[in-house]
């Protein structure tokens, strides 16, 4: 039975109420002032709704629930006036209630009200519960790891995590960085606020500036309402700007002032909107090669670069790898409904062997299917693993970006022709239609010589 405490200085009304709330099935005490409330409040007493009027002699409602806010209790409060006005109102909210109606009180609307507010409640519950959970599973101490070159950098972000400065994490695909950048807004003071991602990569040119900076009614055509951008929608918390090196030049300026300024201006409008976002950059790209290549603005370049995180491939912490392979065990198992427990340790050999190009992302690819394969309780053969996955471009597609796959077939192609022509440079370059010199720097940049290639050599 839900408890209801009335508090008002009219005699007929706390009857009233009284009687109604009773015939519905509610338990009921009444005040007739703030401070008798208090007094009530304070013997220990539970209310699930607290009916409160605003004018009173002596402790007003406001007064009171005031003093009854700091006591902490989540008892669901409100505000009553025959004197309905939006000052009112606006106070009775500001000061922490949950509804404010007006005298003379409607029953079906008093009962409404409070069924919503308890509806509220209930979600915003379950919504503090949740926000744990994503804390639990997002938070520094959920990060797998042995090696001490993850030690490190987890070590490193933990120390930026209480300041607004810009971060900018690095790394290849697959090594973890949204991981980090939600670790990092949960172990700071904005861990309640909102955390908004976007891959820069994944938004079409055209859309992405609207998509960020929101728009104006009007502002362009089929924009038959407005609505505000990410950085608005991620106000007090954290945006993350995933492929950051993916936003085209023209928005780079308009970035650039969000981060000097902390203010922006949605398409079709010319009011400026103050922001209180903490923005985390992310890459897989080299920003200082484009900068080079004028691909990206060197200022915004050295203001996303104020603190930055590199997080290093799988194949430089291969120590990880054991452990890595054993919580994705335990994460699809129950999942995959498999009775897999382990690894043996052939199979530890090859996973530990092998190059991981695409990553933890691609290592808990590989251990899923592995687990979907497997009859018995322990993986003993990944058939997959063989010479010829790291030549199949179909296996790349859950693990590789476009541009690494390109740089992969490349280096795979160069390979080929070297080992057709028995490492004969000049029939290889013939075979693969580019130059001499063309063939001798890539096979510099790819890393393919036994021997060093000079200066001299690429200039030949």
């Amino acid at each position: 039975m839900a408890s209801v405490l009335i508090i008002d200085d009219e005699t007929g009304v706390r009857e009233s109420m009284s009687l109604i709330l009773k015939m519905e099935g509610f338990s009921v005490d009444t005040a007739s002032n703030g401070l008798d409330a208090l007094q009530t409040t304070k013997l220990g007493k539970y209310f699930d709704f607290i009916l409160c009027d605003i004018r009173m002699p002596g402790m007003d409602g406001i007064g009171f629930l005031t003093e009854f806010k700091k006591s902490g209790t989540d008892s669901i409060v409100i505000m009553i006036s025959a004197f309905g006005t939006v000052e009112d109102s606006i106070n009775a909210i500001k000061y922490g209630a949950s509804d404010y109606i007006t005298k003379p009180v409607n029953t079906d609307e008093l009962l409404l009200r409070m069924r919503m507010a308890q509806e509220r409640q209930v979600l915003e519950k379950e919504n503090v519960v949740l926000r744990k959970e994503l804390r639990k599973e997002y938070g520094f101490e959920d990060i797998v790891y042995r090696d001490n070159k993850i030690a490190q950098v987890i070590e490193t972000a933990r120390k930026v995590s209480g300041y607004k400065t810009t971060v900018l994490i690095t790394g290849e695909s697959g090594t973890g960085k949204e991981l980090f950048a939600r670790a990092i807004h949960n172990n700071s003071s904005r861990k309640d606020k909102p955390f908004v991602a976007l891959n820069c990569a994944a938004i079409p040119e055209n859309l992405l500036e609207s998509e960020l900076f929101g728009y104006e009614e009007g502002a362009f055509s089929g924009a038959v309402t407005s609505k505000p951008g990410l950085f608005e929608e991620a106000s007090g918390g954290t945006l993350l700007l995933d492929e950051i090196g993916e936003i085209p030049l023209s928005l780079q300026p308009k970035l650039l002032r969000v981060l000097q300024e902390g203010e922006l201006r949605r398409l079709g409008s010319n009011k400026t909107i103050k922001l209180d976002v903490r923005i985390i950059a992310a890459t897989s790209s080299n920003l200082a090669n484009l900068v080079e290549d004028n691909e990206f603005r060197d200022d915004l370049f050295y203001r996303l670069n104020v603190l930055p995180i590199n997080i290093p491939p799988l194949r430089e912490r291969k120590d990880d790898i054991p452990m890595l392979a054993d919580y994705f065990i335990e994460k699809y198992k129950d999942k995959l409904g498999t009775n897999v427990t382990s690894i043996s340790s052939d199979a530890m050999s090859k996973l530990i062997e092998y190059p991981w190009h695409g990553n933890v992302r691609e290592l808990e690819n590989i251990i899923e299917r592995a687990m979907i394969l497997t009859d018995g309780d322990i993986i003993e053969d990944l058939e997959f693993l063989n010479e010829d996955v790291q030549s199949d471009p179909s296996s790349w597609f859950d693990s590789l970006k476009l541009d690494e796959a390109l740089k992969r077939l490349e280096k795979l192609y160069i390979e080929r022709a070297l080992n057709e022509t028995n490492g004969n440079r000049t029939h290889a370059s013939r075979i693969l239609g580019i130059s001499r010199r063309g063939l001798l720097y890539k096979i510099k940049e790819h890393k393919l010589a036994n021997d060093d290639i000079s200066e001299d050599d690429t200039n030949s």
